[in-house]
């Protein structure tokens, strides 16, 4: 039985040489330990089954107990996942990349665990390789999970192609598991992440206000929320706001800034931004000003229809047209109606929320 090759590294001046490498390895079907921020683990190209089956052997463990996956960019989930819920979004917004495990529905079928390790030689093989990685800790079933290279070449030399040594992991701990599987979601392993930081993330509600340029009526709505939260010492809503058309880094136009300092409101700070598939995926509930804009939200991510609405349809007085006018361009006066329609629809979401 050959050694196995060993590659020392700077995790800081990685070498593309040395990703191509290990890349190419995985792609062939070997198998490579890498250094992820939890612990070592061994990686496999999760659609080769011999590499899988040797993977196996060598873990000593069951095969009706999965891998979790690797990968390298979380818009990977939408090729591996079903069904993703809010609460998974939420979840890898706040701790990805990092020591988070996720369990959702498979897109082929059964559960999946997905992780995005913080670690730039992790991610850099698992971009440079394309394909999804099985990566368990690269340990025999049953013994401790390695923090270091010396643990985890120990018992694997000989036994993997490839093995890349970075030096200690920065966490040493594995992974915290979350199965989103089942409502209410369960930690299915404690680890790296505390299961109270968890659970606050999953209970809290992201709620998103849109319009077309992001710096006149979701601007009111965003920051009049947030007032009332602040007053209510609320800290479980976050609130944001965005543009169907917005141009990321502009301030909130004069009229709105004005009609907010009004109600002791500082918009200087605010900086707009364009609606994302990555904004509307963890956000609990969506708000927009016009038709047009849910009709451009539903092109963009159809999946959140039943998490949409328009903001005057919260509004004490409605009429056949419930569309908020975007006051751009137009008087202080105007402004300043607009805002009074918004700030009631608003003060009766808060009341919901």
């Amino acid at each position: 039985m050959s050694l196995t090759k060993i590659i020392k590294v700077d995790p800081l001046s990685l070498q593309d040489d040395i990703v191509r490498q290990a890349a190419r390895v995985l792609t062939d079907g070997g198998l490579v330990i890498i250094p992820t921020e939890t612990v070592y683990g061994i990686a496999a190209n999760a659609l080769n089954k011999k590499a899988l089956n040797r993977l196996y052997k060598i873990k000593n463990r069951p095969k009706n107990k999965p891998f979790a996956i690797l990968i390298g960019q979380e818009q990977k989930v939408r090729e591996l996942a079903a069904e993703v819920p809010v609460a998974a979004y939420k979840l890898m917004h706040a701790f990805w990349p990092g020591p988070l495990t996720v369990i959702l529905k498979s897109s082929v079928q059964g559960k999946v665990g997905l992780r995005m390790p913080d670690h730039p030689v992790a991610l850099a093989i698992a971009a440079q390789a394309a394909v999804p990685l099985a990566c368990p800790s690269a340990n025999i079933s049953g013994q401790p999970a390695p923090a270091d290279f010396e643990q985890a070449i120990k018992d694997m030399n000989g036994l993997v192609d490839l093995a890349i040594d970075a030096g200690a992991a920065k966490v040493g701990l594995e992974s915290t598991v979350v199965d989103l599987t089942v409502e209410p979601a369960q930690i299915a392993r404690s680890g790296a992440i505390k299961d109270d930081e968890i659970m606050r993330v999953i209970k809290s509600k992201n709620v998103l206000f849109v319009c077309t340029g992001n710096s006149c009526r979701s601007v009111m709505a965003q920051e009049y929320l947030k007032k009332i939260l602040q007053n209510e010492h609320r800290t479980d809503i976050q609130v944001s706001s965005a543009g169907i058309m917005a141009l990321s880094g502009m301030g909130a136009s004069e009229g709105t800034r004005e009609v907010l300092a009004r109600e002791g409101i500082d918009a200087g700070a605010h900086r707009s931004q364009k609606v994302t598939q990555e904004l509307l995926d963890r956000s609990d509930i969506i708000l927009a000003m016009e038709d047009v804009h849910e009709e451009q939200i539903l092109h963009l991510a159809p999946e959140v229809k039943n998490r949409m609405f328009l903001l005057k349809e919260f509004a004490k007085i409605k009429d056949n047209n419930l569309n908020i006018s975007d006051p751009a361009g137009g008087s202080l006066e105007f402004y300043q109606d607009t805002f009074l329609m918004i700030k009631d629809a608003v003060e009766r979401i808060s009341k919901i929320l």
